[in-house]
This record gives C-alpha cells, sequence and structure tokens, in this order.
C-alpha cells in the first residue's frame, strides 16, 4: 500500500498527541492528497458530510517486538491485552480516527480533532455514516472503569505573556484552548505520574510540549495542577 498523502499537523512530536481523536477539539490538521490521484475528482462529495474515518500508518514506531500484553497509560501500569487497547505498538502499526470535516480543499481537506503526529502517512478516507456506524449503549470494556480527577491548568504570568504575544502572530488558532485541552490530558509517560510532590525526585522533570511553532514548557504541581510557565516561539 502506498500512502494517498501526509498529515499536516499542530503536533510535531509523538509526546504530547493526542492518544484519541477528538480530545483537542481546535486540533485542525491538513491532508494534501498525491496530485496523481487527482484530489480536484476524487474529494468531490466529501463536502456533504461531517466526519471522516483516516486510516493511517505508526510509522514513528520503532518497537519491533511483539508483546501480547501492554500498558495503558489511563492503567496506571496495569497490563492488558494488546487487542483490547489502541496502542500503537502492534503487529500491523496501522490506526484509525475519526476526525471532523472543517473544509475541503481542492488538493486535500482540513479536519479538526487530530490525533496525529506531524508527518503521519494516511492509507485512506471513508466518510462516517452515523446510521449504521453509531451504537448507542455499546459497551466499553475497561475503559469505563477507569476514573481520573479532572486536570486544572493554569499559566504564570510570564507564560501568559508569551502566549498573548504568540497568538497575536496566529489569530487564526485558539492556542490557549489547544494548550489546556492537551495538557489536560497528561501527556507524560506513566514513569513520571505519582512524583508530583516529591520535590527531590528524579521523576519530578519538567516537560515540553511541541505545537505548530512553539514549545510549552510545563510542571505538574501535583496529579491535578499542571502549570504552564514559559513558552519559546519562532520570531520571524
Amino acid at each position: 500500500m502506498e500512502p494517498i498523502g501526509y498529515i499536516e499537523s499542530c503536533f510535531k512530536d509523538k509526546f504530547g498527541t493526542p492518544r484519541q481523536p477528538g480530545l483537542v477539539k481546535k486540533a485542525w490538521a491538513k491532508l494534501k492528497i498525491r496530485a496523481d490521484l487527482q484530489p480536484e475528482e476524487s474529494l468531490q462529495g466529501l463536502e456533504g458530510f461531517s466526519h471522516v474515518w483516516l486510516i493511517w500508518v505508526f510509522h514513528q514506531n520503532k518497537v519491533s517486538r511483539y508483546h501480547a500484553k501492554v500498558h495503558p497509560p489511563r492503567l496506571g501500569g496495569k497490563s492488558m491485552g494488546l487487542f483490547a487497547t489502541r496502542t500503537p505498538h502492534r503487529p500491523n502499526p496501522i490506526g484509525l480516527s475519526l476526525v471532523e470535516i472543517v473544509r475541503v480543499e481542492k488538493d486535500g481537506i482540513v479536519v479538526s480533532g487530530a490525533d496525529l503526529v506531524d508527518g503521519t502517512p494516511i492509507l485512506d478516507i471513508k466518510p462516517y455514516l452515523p446510521e449504521v456506524e453509531s451504537i448507542p449503549g455499546a459497551r466499553t470494556g475497561w475503559t469505563s472503569e477507569v476514573v481520573k480527577d479532572p486536570i486544572v491548568v493554569e499559566f504564570t504570568d510570564h507564560a501568559q505573556n508569551v502566549l498573548t504575544a504568540w497568538q497575536k502572530r496566529n489569530p487564526d488558532k485558539e492556542l490557549r484552548e489547544i494548550i489546556e485541552e492537551t495538557l489536560k490530558l497528561d501527556p507524560r509517560p506513566v514513569i513520571y505520574r505519582g512524583y508530583e510532590e516529591g520535590k527531590d525526585s528524579p521523576y519530578r522533570n519538567n516537560h515540553a510540549v511541541r505545537l505548530f511553532d512553539g514549545d510549552v514548557h510545563f510542571t505538574f504541581e501535583n496529579p491535578t495542577l499542571v502549570r504552564v510557565f514559559d513558552i519559546l516561539f519562532t520570531h520571524n
């Protein structure tokens, strides 16, 4: 199979990219279709749909060894059967995302709610059909048993001032909302969680998420409070 195109995303690294679609609603991404696939023809009719399925490749998955059980971040270190999860470490590294169509363009589509890192190869697009694909009352297995306290995101005065300047350079992007929704998902690996109040712990580190042309630096003060203390972005 050959990719039909590649995603241009606000998420530049795996770290910080949402683990599921729709969680960061303002996370827009663009898929430019290969010219030889005649996008001006092959995309006709798609503008009548609100959502599409994207089928794609976990191209940054470097784990070649098969593991029948994995450790989903939401389970805090507990293991679960591979096929009962959406881990990227699969026998075939294929991903599936339901995203909202923002607009259909001449050479591709712009979508929101993307959980895709920049450069992700897309294998196919399929329109979402709610009359056959939405199943009210469907069971959600172990995921329905996971309960997490909501996370609050705060900005220091310095970070807020930088964010204001960054927003002025990007008036078409809702930067604060994207930052808050991303950090409320707690992008940290499981090994870094639970040590927030131990100031001398080797796991209590500052982190940074790359969004668009900026790096958002943050730290967890406790399990439910994350503080953004600096933002570095390109001044050009």
